[in-house]
């Protein structure tokens, strides 16, 4: 983009040029892109109702269990004690955040009071003297302070002794089966309310006219809130016994998709399970989900308490969702951010076309393999798409010599001797673009025969013609003349038209014609400016830089090339000799840039 000049360049558009290809084989390819992503855009746009406003949940839960469980509890010498009957204020537990916890099995010591008594036996409790026991060590896994006494624990077992409750818990397995078993037929009630607030809409899980005996089955009553314990594990695959043992953690999962708007509204809770502990037990260090709790009391005016180890099943219920509503800026970002995937067709086709584009075909010798038959038409594409263009080096410098296809480029920064001797890079001939000569009038197209002169354009014989005393060492054609420029501007303008020796291309009737016709420039001269006046003084100037732009192009073709493009000495000084300037002086070439 050109920079501001002035106010007018502000107020200014600009667009791309495009090259419209008539190609069934390409027009089909795009076709089927464009209907793809259409296709894919259209389905993600109402299959993720990509055109609302979404908004996360807030929620709250509630939950209430219930149920009734009869316990069988073993104390020593495997007596069995009377039945004991549990209820919702026995086995749940308050907890913070969405979770309750229900109690399946558990340990009890009781009659415990605060004493002197031996610790229970480990590795690391037992002694034989009092040596073995620091009075005032209280070791973090301990159950007391320790006296410095070894006591007898039961018969020839000494432990140390501590301060604290007694008699010490002691370290159990887990009652198998889990006591609270029953546990598995017991009900909660989750209560959940949610709140958009973005879209003023408030609702709730259990609906108008629900029926309260209802139970939740995945497939029969997918919405019912009030769920059997024992299903939610047999929905991850667990068995309640077993988890019942030793405890663990499940999550109860409420999904909200809520579509609020008015002419497809659908908020309903979508629930699953997923069990959040480590299943396997046997492997775990800590197993399960246990805690412990005291249920105090006095006796004979002493305080006594029950130690409870509590085995359970701790439920997290986690609530996540949003809601979306239909929203016209949405829709406008989803439409607009789309609309880029249509140029994938492009890219695609350019890939085709610049792939399939092979360097022999680049060259423009299609006979030269049987693999350029079927990408000429990508050839075509490509030369009618792309126009490449030279870096604009003030430095760099194109010749082009008659006898050889190729131009070459060479930079001037790394010369040091004349052109005629440099060797530079190859740069491929561009072709021709002979749709100007359409605009030329017959007279120009084909001028009247000359008495004596053969009809067909002869060409350029490669015989040199006799070469003149005062020729440079470096003309091969024997038409070039000395540089009258300084001594470190010489090298520019030793160049000859040909590599090696032969016949000079002034001579040639292209040339005549071209190059040297009066007539021919007058008319593009006024071609370009239809009210120039060529008055006898700047009617050779003009003539002469015309001649020069009429060689450049011939030879050059490309008009990247024909700016930084050298002549040859011979030909520069034919050009000077038709077009001369009165003072005989010439400053030789300049770069336009």
């Amino acid at each position: 983009m050109p920079a501001c000049c002035n106010w007018n360049d502000v107020f200014q558009y600009e667009t791309n040029k495009v090259t419209r290809i008539q190609s069934m084989n390409y027009g089909t390819i795009k076709w089927v892109c464009h209907m793809i992503v259409f296709s894919y855009v259209s389905f993600a746009l109402m299959s993720d109702k990509l055109y609302q406003r979404k908004e996360p949940v807030i929620s709250s839960v509630h939950t209430k269990v219930k149920g009734i469980a009869e316990v069988k509890e073993i104390v020593e010498n495997g007596v069995k004690s009377a039945r004991s009957i549990f209820d919702t204020a026995d086995y749940t537990f308050p907890l913070q955040g969405n979770s309750f916890f229900v109690m399946t099995n558990f340990l009890k010591t009781e009659g415990q009071e605060q004493g002197l008594c031996p610790e229970y036996p480990t590795r690391r409790t037992l002694c034989s003297s009092d040596r073995g026991c620091r009075k005032g060590w209280m070791d973090p896994q301990s159950k007391g302070v320790q006296t410095g006494r070894c006591a007898a624990y039961k018969g020839n077992q000494k432990t140390c002794e501590v301060s604290a409750w007694c008699p010490i818990e002691a370290a159990q397995e887990a009652p198998r089966p889990a006591l609270l078993n029953s546990a598995e037929n017991f009900t909660v009630l989750i209560k959940n309310n949610i709140d958009f607030p973005g879209h003023n809409y408030t609702t709730r899980n259990i609906l108008p006219g629900l029926n309260i005996t209802c139970t939740f089955h995945k497939t029969h009553n997918p919405l019912c809130p009030i769920f059997r314990l024992g299903d939610l594990f047999r929905e991850t695959g667990d068995n309640f016994s077993d988890v019942a043992i030793q405890g663990g953690i499940m999550g109860i999962e409420i999904y909200w998709d809520c579509n609020l708007d008015r002419w497809f509204h659908h908020c309903r809770p979508k629930y699953s399970f997923r069990r959040l502990d480590d299943k396997s037990t046997n492997e775990s260090l800590y197993p399960g989900y246990n805690f412990r709790y005291a249920k105090y009391y006095r006796e004979n005016n002493v305080e006594k308490r029950t130690l409870i180890k509590v085995f359970g099943i701790r439920f997290d219920i986690l609530v996540f969702g949003t809601g979306g509503k239909f929203d016209i800026i949405q829709l406008v970002v989803y439409v607009g951010s789309t609309l880029s995937y249509f140029g994938l067709a492009t890219v695609f086709i350019d890939f085709l076309i610049n792939t399939y584009s092979s360097n022999c075909c680049r060259s423009h010798v299609y006979p030269c393999c049987k693999c350029c038959e079927p990408c000429a038409a990508n050839e075509y594409y490509y030369r009618k798409k792309c126009e490449s263009v030279m870096e604009s080096k003030p430095t760099l410098k194109y010749v082009s010599f008659v006898d050889e296809s190729n131009i070459w480029m060479v930079d001037q920064q790394l010369l040091g001797k004349s052109l005629q001797d440099v060797k530079g890079q190859e740069v491929p001939r561009p072709l021709m673009d002979f749709t100007g000569l359409s605009r030329l009038p017959p007279s120009l197209h084909d001028p009247q025969a000359v008495p004596e002169e053969p009809d067909e354009m002869q060409l350029l014989t490669a015989e040199a013609s006799p070469r003149p005393t005062n020729s440079p060492d470096w003309c091969q054609c024997g038409s070039c003349l000395p540089s009258q420029l300084p001594q470190s501007r010489r090298p520019m303008e030793e160049l000859c038209c040909r590599r090696k020796p032969g016949a000079c291309i002034t001579t040639s009737e292209p040339f005549r014609r071209l190059v040297l016709s009066r007539r021919v420039l007058q008319f593009l001269l006024l071609y370009q400016e239809p009210l120039l006046e060529l008055d006898a003084e700047s009617a050779n100037s003009r003539l002469r830089h015309c001649a020069y732009r009429c060689y450049t192009t011939w030879r050059f073709g490309s008009q990247d090339l024909a700016d930084f493009a050298i002549l040859p000495s011979c030909c520069r000084w034919r050009i000077r000799r038709e077009f001369p300037r009165s003072k005989g002086q010439y400053s030789g070439f300049k770069s336009p840039y």
